[in-house]
């Protein structure tokens, strides 16, 4: 399968400008909770419409959520 057609791999909602959202977060080493945020902010627009955009940044405020509680946690201990 070409890597244009390949939904589950390549779905056209993963690539939006010059690079994947992968990609980037590998490059940047993120964290899962990081990464997972910016990958729901990025993809949000292209993803979804309507109401699954709401939903995608509903998803990257949990994960902001969580790091930033994470961190809260860090910073009593």
């Amino acid at each position: 399968m070409d890597k244009e057609n390949d939904i589950v791999n390549n779905p056209s909602h993963y690539t939006k400008g010059k690079i994947e959202v992968i990609d980037f977060i590998i490059d940047q080493d993120m964290d899962y909770l990081t990464a997972s945020a910016v990958k729901y902010l990025c993809r949000h627009r292209h993803k979804h419409m309507g109401e699954g955009q709401i939903e995608d940044l509903r998803k990257c405020r949990f994960y902001i959520n969580k790091l930033i509680n994470s961190l809260m946690d860090d910073n009593v201990q």
